[in-house]
């Protein structure tokens, strides 16, 4: 029988849709605690849950020994040290992006979840999604060709309600603005389709907020398969889109426009000839929808702890975009390409800020 793991969502705001992806498995997960300084805003949440306990302090949640994951849906800067603390107390780890500020900080957790034993996993939830699941569906039946060029947009609207919480828009606590807190996803899904990141040039403003962080930004990257890749995000757009388009030797693939869902269906595949058009078809009728989401990848998680065997989203691929992240910043600020990967050496392993 498959052990049911009780959860403690630790910050309820967007702990609640987490709730969803838990409740979705209820032979799988329960949540058995939800945490937030906010007391009324915990209630609230808890409410949602049945049998929800609630706190205020995360060391209660740390010291309950029937707490098997703790789900760490606080402002970014202080993921690292809840993490830490989390591992240290012998749990499994969830997390919200971005997984924390620095490579450096990254590699430390890795090797702490490692000693320990425990399983750390960040959250990319948009890499559950039934759209990009065929055109990961066609590169692994080598459907599409030779890569050529993308474009990834991450065109929102943000004004200032969304800045009346005193975290955000700062850099000490954001960590980041467009780039980190909200274009993280779409450039994560392009990563997860053309892979690793050779060279970036990168230009970022504050046009849209009276904030610190970046609110719109651009760059050029290089992929390492030699396809090239342009990056847009703005927080001051009338119509919310998420857009990302993939032109190949024998398709172009597009997303739907949803700004929360894009990896979702529909997405289009444009074949560039009637031969192709017959390679896709052929090869989609092997293609077999799962959930999405939340619900896919926390369904995942439980698998990895059951066997042991990989987790759906890794401390690696959380660095894959910390290290996009740092290199973007890092070429903004001083107006030269960056290469990646970048080594302990570089003046952003330890953060960018």
């Amino acid at each position: 029988m498959e052990r049911r793991y009780r959860v403690a969502i630790v910050g309820a705001g967007i702990g609640a849709e987490h709730s969803d992806g838990f409740q979705a498995h209820p032979e799988l997960f329960e949540v058995a605690l939800v945490c937030d300084v906010d007391q009324a805003r915990a209630r609230r949440l808890a409410a949602a849950v049945p049998g929800a306990a609630i706190c205020t302090d995360t060391g209660e949640v740390l010291e309950r020994a029937d707490v098997d994951v703790v789900d760490i849906c606080l402002p970014p800067f202080l993921h690292y040290e809840a993490v830490r603390r989390a591992l240290a107390a012998g749990k499994h780890v969830i997390c919200e992006k971005p997984l924390v500020g620095s490579l450096a900080e990254v590699d430390e957790l890795a090797a702490s979840a490692e000693a320990c034993g425990r399983r750390l996993m960040p959250i990319m939830q948009l890499r559950f999604g039934n759209g990009l699941g065929q055109l990961q569906h066609l590169i692994a039946q080598a459907v599409p060709g030779r890569a050529y060029v993308a474009t990834i947009e991450t065109h929102w609207s943000r004004g200032p309600d969304y800045y009346a919480s005193p975290w955000r828009g700062r850099k000490a606590t954001e960590l980041g603005g467009a780039l980190l807190s909200q274009a993280i996803h779409a450039h994560d899904l392009l990563m997860c389709v053309l892979g690793p990141v050779r060279r970036v040039f990168a230009r970022i403003a504050t046009r849209v907020n009276a904030i610190e962080t970046e609110d719109c930004a651009a760059a050029t990257l290089e992929m390492a398969d030699g396809s090239l890749a342009s990056l847009s995000a703005t927080l001051g757009c009338a119509e919310e889109i998420s857009r990302l388009r993939f032109c190949f030797e024998g398709l172009t693939v597009e997303s739907n426009h949803a700004p929360y869902r894009a990896s979702s269906e529909p997405w289009r595949f444009i074949p560039r000839s009637t031969e192709y058009a017959s390679r896709i078809d052929a090869a989609l009728t092997n293609f077999r929808p799962q959930e999405e989401g939340f619900t896919r990848q926390f369904a995942l998680f439980h698998e990895a702890l059951e066997t042991g065997g990989p987790l759906p989203v890794t401390t690696e691929d959380a660095r894959r975009s910390i290290e996009l992240a740092a290199a973007l910043y890092h070429s903004a600020a001083t107006g030269t390409g960056v290469e990646l990967p970048l080594g302990p050496d570089h003046p952003t392993y330890r953060g960018w800020l």
